[in-house]
Formats: C-alpha cells, sequence, structure tokens
C-alpha cells in the first residue's frame, strides 16, 4: 500500500515538513520567517500548504480532522512557490476525501483558530475535470493579492470527493457584507465562472456546529 502521507508529492518517495497540526502547535513560534534569496520576488504574505485524506466512511471528528493535517511545505517567494508547485500532483490526481490547504503563515486550516473564529467561506462545487485549473486560478490570485481586501483573506482549500470536487476561500470577517461581496465577484471573475454558478457563503459557526450535530459526515 502506498503511503498515504506522500499521495501529495508527484514522486511519493520525497520528503515534506509532514508535521501534524499538533506538532505545529509545538513549534509554530520557533518557526523563523523564511529567508528570501537575492534576486527572488517576496510575496506580500508567508504561506503554508497542509495536506488532509480521511478514509471514506470513517467517522469523522474534529479530533481526528486535527490528527489527519499535515503540514507540507511552506513558502515566501514567488519562485519558492513554483519550486513547491511543480513536485505536486494536481488537485484532480488526488485521491477522494482529500484535501489541500493553503493558508498564511500562522493561520491553521481550522474553524477555531484565532484568525478564522468569526469568519467563513465561499464555497464552489465543481463538476469533475475542472478543479485543477480553477484551483491553481484561485491559488495565483490569493498570492498576487487580486482580492483586494486588505488582511481578510485566510486562505483556501480544495476538497477532493467521489461525486463531486469543492473549492473554498476562507476569510475572517463573515459579518463584513461588503468584503464578503467583494470576495465572491472576484472569485467569480478568477474561476472565470458561469453566471448561473451557485456560490455558497458558510460561517464557521455554522460549519462547527453543524460538525458537531452529525455523528458521521460523508463529504
Amino acid at each position: 500500500m502506498q503511503n498515504m502521507d506522500k499521495l501529495w508529492l508527484k514522486n511519493n518517495t520525497e520528503g515534506g515538513d509532514d508535521l501534524s497540526s499538533r506538532d505545529i502547535l509545538k513549534v509554530e513560534k520557533d518557526m523563523a520567517p523564511l529567508p528570501v534569496p537575492d534576486g527572488e520576488h517576496k510575496l506580500e504574505y508567508e504561506y503554508w500548504l497542509w495536506y488532509s485524506h480521511r478514509t471514506p466512511g470513517k467517522q469523522a471528528s474534529v479530533q481526528n480532522y486535527d490528527q489527519n493535517l499535515k503540514l507540507i511545505a511552506r513558502f515566501a517567494t514567488v519562485e519558492q512557490f513554483w519550486a513547491l508547485y511543480s513536485h505536486l500532483i494536481r488537485p484532480s490526481e488526488l485521491s477522494s476525501q482529500s484535501d489541500f490547504h493553503l493558508f498564511k503563515m500562522g493561520i491553521k486550516p481550522m474553524w477555531e483558530d484565532e484568525a478564522n473564529r468569526n469568519g467563513g467561506k465561499w464555497v464552489v462545487r465543481l463538476r469533475k475535470g475542472i478543479v485543477s485549473r480553477c484551483w491553481e486560478n484561485l491559488v495565483l490570485a490569493m498570492l498576487g493579492e487580486q482580492f483586494m481586501v486588505g488582511e481578510e483573506i485566510c486562505g483556501a482549500v480544495v476538497s477532493i470527493r467521489f461525486q463531486e470536487d469543492i473549492i473554498s476561500i476562507w476569510n475572517k470577517t463573515a459579518s463584513d457584507a461588503v468584503t464578503t461581496g467583494r470576495i465572491r465577484d472576484t472569485l467569480k471573475r478568477v474561476l472565470n465562472l458561469p453566471p448561473t454558478t451557485i456560490l455558497e457563503y458558510k460561517t464557521h459557526n455554522d460549519s462547527l456546529k453543524a460538525w458537531k450535530s452529525v455523528p458521521l459526515l460523508k463529504s
């Protein structure tokens, strides 16, 4: 059987930071900013990329979600991003129940994180076959600060499921209708979505309540 913790790499024998979110709680304060080599183009923020995979049918809980999260890389420049991206398999090649979570450094991809606690996310459900293009467009827009909402953006997630794929972008303040509206409009533009596409906004508080009320999550 293949090592599920390495299925995010094109060559799964290569390494990565491969730290669980529990490890991150211990070492995050000691993480020094990544160096920016001469000649490289520094991004506005440093980012970390996480991977998670859940066995289909396995009962979900906040605890095993936390355990399934793996930190696989960090980057702070355009060049560091492309070096990482060239070694990652595309979302369409991930197995079902797998996710990539790309967040600003220091913001964990969890509803309970201080930066996410009062926020929410725009969710786009995609038919099979287009997720890799949409994910790349979303990531480039986020890294390039195309959303123009200051520090509101926390990160983005791509989720591979059996019958559909899901992309979401997280922001800090769910109650700010102007900001969430701007994020929605930019998301439609960068993903080149048809006007009839339905986008759903979910607050993290509502998501957490739903999580706790459903004993077995299937998506």
